[in-house]
């Protein structure tokens, strides 16, 4: 009975501990990511400028 208790008792917080990390806003943004997506808009606006769509390019 005891087995039971320990391994709801362990499944629960751990349960509890994931919903408060995912209902927080600091974790789902990464910095370094943030510079890639300004770069990536970079390199979208210069390709507009040319008029060269991404997809377009023959490698």
């Amino acid at each position: 009975m005891i087995d039971y208790f320990a391994l709801a008792l362990c499944h629960g917080l751990l349960l509890i501990a994931l919903l408060r990390l995912a209902r927080r806003s600091d974790v789902d943004s990464d910095a370094a990511l943030e510079g890639e997506a300004d770069q990536l808009s970079a390199r979208e606006k210069r390709a507009k400028r040319r008029k060269i769509t991404p997809t377009a390019r023959e490698p």
